[in-house]
């Protein structure tokens, strides 16, 4: 199974959405906060190089916004 981080903030709309996809389909995820957790969030813009969420973390592999179809490939679901 995938190692699968997602950050985020409670507001935002796109990381709901990804993290619907990734109930839908089963996938254990972890999620940080990084309105509220200043190291997620300094982690978060080293992987991403921006403050913009969310940002998924799959295996090392880093996807920006959510990208249904690229999250199917790197999840294969």
């Amino acid at each position: 199974m995938a190692n699968v981080k997602i950050y985020t903030t409670p507001t935002c709309v796109y990381c709901k959405m990804a993290k619907s996809f990734f109930q839908e389909h089963s996938v254990q995820y972890e999620e940080k906060n990084v309105a509220t957790d200043a190291v997620a969030r300094d982690e978060m813009v080293q992987k991403s190089g921006q403050l913009g969420v969310p940002v998924i973390d799959i295996d090392g592999n880093i996807v920006v916004g959510f990208d249904q179809q690229k999250l199917s490939e790197l999840l294969r679901v």
